[in-house]
């Protein structure tokens, strides 16, 4: 491999880690690029100042840092708020944590990502110690002991902000710290009007915007009684692609939204046609994601090969006298069929579900949302009817009604996403487990509590009211690499039923104290299956106890609670309440795990050495996380296991999450020989029939929702550490 003359030494270093040297995968080579890009790239344009006082004036004066949003008064000494004496204290704690990056792509990606550099961009203003004490100091709100606890979790990468908070926190100018937002159309101008508006606000503080369409009638529905006269949900589709295209957070984030519509809807099969390569540009949407809403009926009718009735919007609402989305499709289906007051539209479900496949085939898309199994769920009153733009977001909303001037006659609920991850590698050596997830708990609250979101009022009144927030998990397939435990296997899932249960039980702990601090409890928490106790009732009938004795020696510094604790719990719960109503949720963590040296997620790695296309500069290599000739036969890629591993791994912590999680599935287009029994030797090729399994086998085991299809294409002729068959470090 020759040197290219127009990169950067540490791009070309990071190359050459995906060129095996008789057979021994380079890792040094990483290491190497990772020196050379502070010595060449970061050091010498980093600004740097005599004292820290210097520093925050400089950030300060020149409109970087904001003081009243860190509550940081240097000459003041004030309750609820820091000194320069405390901030001073915690920089030297967070610094002396002696905090390095492992890799090249985690240092790339918080310097090219998160770094605060100046207005020109061709400075850096922080180090990565700097952005964890402005996050500190942010998410303490002026809680001192808060703040420095943060400050240990954030350091020692326990407890990971999302993207929106990590990136925002304590900035002068920024957008919201929250990660994304979910909208509910109604069906009428107004609405929509209206809600583009709100799409066009949230995308612009930073937000990704999952719209609901299942409202809308279809196309050739009558307006005022006129026949044939809608178009559907299409145009509405194309005003939201370009909405997000223009609004985006300062250039730093892109514009993103995913619409999310019924199958029972009479547009889906124009919906789906909206993402095929081949589709009209008149209706092709590039950037828009897509998701569909499945109700159980539709399962049924695919095993039974019934008619598949669709249902006109327009007229179940004027029947039901509710918006099509709310109303109980698997229940009503066959009063639907019969009421001859409802247009319908009959169509074959197994040639839907084919549809599907072959798109997902294609594209990745779409996202699938179980919604009956995630209402079955549902431990909160109102009923879920959409999900965000990473599919793990699962919270009741409420409808709108307009007046004709736009204001609101009767305002509903909308959602705000407030997320962060556990990482599970370094939650595991917490010297307190359950205090670790309770600061993560608060983190989480100081950003509900602090966001404003007044461009939508629906999502300031649910952010209001509910508190809600997600905490998640990343880093699983390295937690059981470095443990020598297989991905999918029974140990593994011991772990993760171990891991998830700790986390539930302890969260809720946290919410509960959090209430009685605030003496306030979450809207309508009485109508809970948390006030009346059932949502207990699993936890009360067995204590959990492990079969596998390696796992169990992992857990033996984590106090898992017995049945005496659940009770307990419950007593306190029922008599104080909690805070938040929804607490977990597992996203996809995308850039930030490579920051936090872990996997992402909950899903295997991708690849041995990931060839991550970054704009600008091409490929970047990313080694497996702490990969050694001690992990490496554990880090067996996504697309190499039988898919149904994957799933059982989300389906038990499902058990302990009150919302979802990001299941993305990985198909290869050479299925390797006997992956799955059911495929014939001369059938090495993924079909659509493999994904319809694949998608009824997560429906049975309680999977609420599915995220992307990845397929990875083969390419023969390329020679790197991911085809070799005995590589070693």
């Amino acid at each position: 491999m020759e040197k290219a003359t127009n990169r950067k030494e540490y791009f070309y270093l990071n190359n050459l880690v995906n060129i095996p040297v008789d057979g021994k995968i380079q890792l040094q080579h990483d290491q190497e690029a990772l020196n050379a890009y502070f010595s060449d790239e970061i050091l010498p344009k980093t600004v740097t100042f005599s004292t820290l006082k210097q520093k925050l004036t400089y950030l300060v004066e020149n409109q970087y840092i904001d003081l009243e949003v860190l509550k940081l008064y240097p000459s003041q000494n004030i309750a609820e708020e820091y000194d320069f004496d405390f901030i001073k204290a915690l920089f030297q704690r967070i610094y002396n944590a002696g905090f390095q990056f492992k890799s090249f792509m985690g240092a790339y990606k918080f310097y090219s990502q998160y770094a605060l550099k100046t207005d020109d961009q061709q400075q850096y203003l922080e180090r990565f110690e700097d952005r964890i004490a402005f996050n500190a100091l942010y998410l303490g709100n002026g809680d001192r002991t808060l703040a420095l606890e943060l400050a240990d979790e954030l350091i020692h990468q326990r407890y990971q902000p999302a993207t929106p908070t990590f990136l925002n926190a304590g900035k002068k100018r920024r957008g919201e710290m929250v990660s994304c937002f979910l909208i509910d159309f109604a069906d009428s101008m107004l609405s929509i009007g209206r809600g583009v508006n709100a799409a066009l606000q949230l995308s612009r503080i930073g937000g990704g915007v999952g719209v609901n369409l299942s409202n809308l009638r279809a196309a050739g529905d009558p307006i005022k009684e006129i026949i044939n006269a809608s178009s559907g949900v299409l145009p509405v589709m194309k005003i939201l692609e370009d909405s997000f295209s223009y609004s985006n957070q300062l250039g730093q984030r892109n514009g993103a939204g995913v619409v999310y519509l019924n199958v029972f809807h009479p547009d889906i099969l124009a919906f789906l046609a909206t993402k095929k390569e081949n589709a009209d540009e008149k209706i092709r949407v590039k950037t828009l994601s897509l998701g569909l809403v499945v109700p159980d009926k539709y399962y049924e009718l695919i095993k039974t090969n019934q008619p598949m009735y669709l249902f006109s919007p327009y007229s179940v609402e004027r029947e039901y006298g509710q918006p099509f989305s709310y109303i109980d499709v698997t229940k009503e289906y066959d009063n639907l069929v019969a009421n001859p007051n409802i247009t319908k539209t009959k169509i074959n479900a197994r040639e839907l579900e084919q549809e599907i496949s072959r798109l997902q085939q294609e594209s990745g898309y779409p996202y699938i949302l179980n919604i009956d199994t995630a209402n079955r769920t549902n431990p909160v009153n109102g009923k879920i009817i959409m999900s965000n733009l990473c599919s793990e977001i699962l919270q009741p909303q409420e409808p709108s009604t307009l007046n004709e001037d736009l204001s609101y006659d009767r305002t509903g609920t909308d959602i705000s996403c407030n997320l962060g991850s556990s990482n599970i590698v370094n939650m595991m050596k917490s010297a307190d487990f359950g205090k670790s997830v309770e600061l993560a708990i608060r983190a989480l609250t100081t950003v509900t509590d602090l966001s404003s979101v007044k461009e939508v009022p629906t999502i300031q009144k649910g952010n209001d009211l509910y508190h809600t927030i997600g905490l998640g998990a990343m880093g699983l397939h390295t937690a059981l690499a470095l443990e020598q435990i297989e991905y999918g296997l029974p140990e593994s899932l011991e772990f993760v039923e171990a891991y998830f249960l700790a986390v539930n039980y302890y969260s809720l702990k946290a919410s509960n104290q959090i209430a009685r601090e605030k003496e306030a409890v979450f809207h309508d928490f009485a109508k809970s299956t948390y006030a009346d106790g059932t949502y207990f009732d699993s936890y009360l009938e067995s204590e959990f106890v492990f079969h596998s004795d390696k796992v169990k020696q992992l857990f033996r510094h984590v106090k898992l609670p017995t049945i005496n604790d659940w009770q307990s719990l419950k007593e306190d719960i029922q008599k104080t309440g909690l805070y938040h109503r929804n607490r977990l949720a597992v996203a996809p963590n995308g850039s930030i795990s490579y920051v936090n040296e872990t996997s992402a997620s909950l899903h295997p790695i991708t690849q041995l050495i990931e060839n991550r296309q970054e704009k600008k500069v091409g490929s970047i290599f990313y080694p497996a996380p702490y990969l050694s000739n001690e992990t490496i036969d554990f880090y067996k890629t996504a697309y190499d296991y039988d898919q149904r591993k994957i799933i059982d791994v989300y389906a038990t912590a499902q058990k302990h999450i009150d919302q979802g999680m990001s299941l993305t599935l990985f198909m290869r287009s050479k299925l390797p020989a006997g992956l799955y029994e059911w495929k014939q030797p001369d059938q090495p090729k993924l079909t659509t029939r493999d994904l319809n399994r694949l998608r009824n086998y997560a429906w049975k085991q309680g999977i609420k929702s599915l995220y992307y299809v990845r397929t990875y294409t083969e390419d023969d002729e390329f020679s790197s550490v991911n085809t070799c068959e005995a590589c070693m470090i």
